[in-house]
Formats: structure tokens, sequence, C-alpha cells
């Protein structure tokens, strides 16, 4: 089994993996890593699964050398962190590859693995992040917003009287409270959002039919009325991690693994 590690800001995604797909998967806290308790947690989740290789992404640079070093103390391995060195799958043309967040480089992989050229992937988590495969098969770029639980925690941070809320679907487009009045600025103002994103992306990518595949803590809930989204794929991250380090540990690598600079 492979072990894939997707470090974030808020959680960890633990991944148990073969040569197939992304077989379980939990989270736990990033700052557990800190704290010298992630190594436990993560154990407890390989349980009695023999591990033959481990693959981690992050975007906590603190955190990414934990990790790794977790997995030569404990396990006996040296990780593949995912890089614009290490990408296998999916080209890269951008000015500055080491600077794009491995998460995204992972969706990417995935995304052109499994959905084609052109598509996008659109990543509900800390922040919305949206990135793009072209027509070449070549991630290029993407577009960066604040998440949804972070434009809501700053309503509540930020006045005297607005409430922390709970994201959850509504029924209404009035609300009748300021909690509901929130959740209807939130959840459908954010539908509007990624659905304006989504017709400017197509323009720019010149093509009416664009996958446009899902994933994150809140996929699913702004997925469910906007058809503009096709797919959603809870392990996409995941996913590229496993398919990045099957690319790696082949005699035969993709083709595709480029790096342009644009």
């Amino acid at each position: 089994m492979l072990l894939l590690l997707d470090i974030g800001n808020t959680h960890t995604h633990l991944g148990l993996a073969d040569a197939d797909a992304v077989r379980k998967q939990t989270n736990i806290k990033t700052a557990l890593w800190r704290s010298g308790e992630a190594g436990g947690s993560v154990l407890r989740f390989i349980g009695k699964a023999r591990i033959k290789g481990v693959a981690l992404c992050s975007v906590v640079p603190a955190v990414t050398g934990k990790a790794a070093a977790f997995a030569r103390k404990e396990l006996g391995l040296s990780a593949l962190v995912l890089t614009a060195d290490t990408i296998a799958g999916v080209g890269v043309n951008y000015p500055q590859p080491k600077r794009i967040g491995a998460d995204r480089l992972a969706n990417a992989v995935a995304l052109r693995h499994h959905f084609g050229a052109p598509s996008v992937a659109v990543a509900f988590g800390t922040a919305l992040a949206f990135d793009v495969v072209d027509r070449h098969g070549d991630y290029v770029g993407g577009i960066i917003a604040p998440g949804l639980a972070a434009m809501t925690d700053y309503l509540h941070d930020k006045t005297a009287l607005l409430p922390r809320i709970t994201i959850q679907e509504t029924s209404s487009v009035i609300g009748k409270s300021t909690r509901e009045a929130m959740l209807i600025g939130a959840v459908h103002g954010y539908r509007g959002l990624v659905r304006e994103l989504i017709m400017e992306l197509k323009r720019e990518l010149k093509c009416q039919r664009l996958p446009v595949v899902a994933t994150g803590g809140y996929a699913e809930l702004i997925a469910a009325k906007l058809p503009e989204i096709t797919a959603v794929e809870p392990k996409l991250t995941l996913e590229g991690l496993r398919l990045v380090w099957l690319a790696n540990n082949l005699a035969t690598r993709p083709t595709s693994r480029t790096i342009r600079r644009a």
C-alpha cells in the first residue's frame, strides 16, 4: 500500500492507496505535526497495512520536513515530496513553477489523467482555488479567492452583532433572521462567484464544454445546485499523489512530464 499525505493549512488528509485507487481516507489536524502527535495518528490510520511507498504534498513548509522525517523514522521510507521537479503526468507552463502550491499540482495530475484537457479543478478549502489544465495538457495557472468559511468567519470576527454560522443549504433567498441572511449570502453568493469564474475560464480557454471537477470540504454543498460543475471528487488531491508516485516509480514515465516557463 501507499501512504499519501496532503498537508493543508487546517487539515492533513491521509490516504491509503494501491496501484488502482485510493482505498481509504481520513483527516487529522495539521497542528498535530507541530505538537508531535501526528505520528501516532498516522500509525493508527495505517494499522496493519504494509506500506511500500510514501508521497506527500504540502502547503505548510514548516510541516513538510516533519512529515518526511516521520516517514524515514517510523516507516523506513524516503517520502516522495511533490514539487514542480517531481511532478509527472501533466506539463507545467508557468513562469515560476517552484511557487505553485503542491496540492494544486496534484489536482492537475488527477484532472488531466481522469478528465482530459482542457479541464478545471475547483478546490473548496481554506481558500477557493481554481486550477487549469489547457488543451495541450499543461497546468497553466488558476484563480485564488477567499474560502467560504474564511468569508463567514471574517464577518463574525469584524462585526459586533453577526454570529458565527455553520454553512448549510438554504431554501429561500430572503433571510428572515440574521443567521439566514448570512447563509444566503454565503451559499447562494458563493455559487454566483464560482459560476461567473467558470464562465470567464470558458471564454479564456475558448471552449463551450469544460469539465469542472470540485473537491474539498464544501464541494458537494456548492456543486449540488451548480450544473456548471460536472463532477465532485473528494479524493482528487490524494489521487494525484498516487499517480505521481506510480509514475516516479515505474520504469517508463509519462512523456507529458515537462516544465515550460511562459
